[in-house]
């Protein structure tokens, strides 16, 4: 399956318009929503979006970097991997995962040399500023910005019309590799989830996390469902913990003291 130029070109500036956003602090650099422009524009959103869903849970762990360290990027994936689950009858998301992650390792090496090709423009920008000339201020200010929505679109494009040789790499894979891949691809979301939960995850949650096991597991509760009493009891646990927070402050005013022992005040672990 081939594309058009229209599309390609579209689906450049989709992918242009979603990594700028690292840059602007907005979430559109997401495996989710990057995937979701994708299908709309291949015009097979259900398949895209089955996709974006898969690689975000993986990317919810992996999208945090230790230290100062760059993590691989959901834009390799959200456009590749939708792509390749798009036009490739039979692939599933776990395979276009696993096919598709190398490109999300490549992209941190772009952004680091984008970041180091403009280390110096800082300097250059005050003097522009010193000499008046605010214009070439502007621009060098908004060169980083300017090169990860150049590499973005590039991409981007490259990728839609290279469409017949991802097709012809992936068929030419043996079929002992692909069921490989997709049992791998399978695993990553749950490592990206369980990385997450790793820095969330306190005690007292510990018996709802055993809660929704059993519900999925042994009562075949659907996901929907499951979200649905997941927020609820969010919603309650947060609203207790606002009346105790007031009735505890109520108290402090009036001269009493709190329940809550020193030792548990203050900053608690988990995010």
């Amino acid at each position: 399956m081939s594309y058009t130029i229209v599309q390609a070109l579209l689906i450049g500036l989709w992918a242009a318009f979603c990594f700028a956003g690292q840059v602007w602090g907005t979430y559109t650099n997401r495996a989710l929503f990057i995937s979701l422009g994708v299908g709309l524009i291949l015009g097979d959103v259900r398949t895209a979006v089955i996709f974006g869903a898969t690689a975000e849970l993986a990317f919810m762990g992996f999208g945090v970097g230790p230290g100062g360290s760059t993590p691989p990027n959901p834009l390799g994936p959200g456009i590749v991997g939708t792509i390749m689950s798009v036009s490739i009858k039979g692939l599933t998301p776990g395979a276009a995962l696993s096919l598709s992650y190398p490109f999300a390792i490549l992209v941190p090496f772009v952004i680091t040399f984008i970041f180091s090709i403009n280390a110096n423009n800082m300097a250059w920008a005050k003097k522009a500023i010193e000499d008046g000339k605010y214009r070439r201020f502007h621009f060098l200010a908004n060169t980083t910005l300017l090169g990860f929505i150049l590499f973005a679109f590039v991409f981007g494009f490259v990728a839609t019309i290279s469409t017949s040789v991802l097709k012809t790499f992936v068929t030419s894979i043996p079929a002992w590799l692909i069921q490989g891949l997709t049992v791998a691809g399978g695993l990553l979301p749950a490592i990206g989830f369980a990385l997450i939960m790793s820095t969330m995850v306190k005690k007292e949650y510990i018996p709802a996390l055993l809660l929704g096991y059993v519900c999925v597991a042994y009562l075949k509760m659907p996901i929907i469902g499951l979200a649905f009493a997941g927020a609820v009891l969010a919603f309650n646990n947060f609203y207790n913990g606002r009346k105790n927070n007031s009735n505890s402050n109520s108290g402090s005013n009036n001269g009493g003291t709190s329940d809550q022992p020193e030792d548990e005040e203050g900053i608690e672990d988990g995010i």
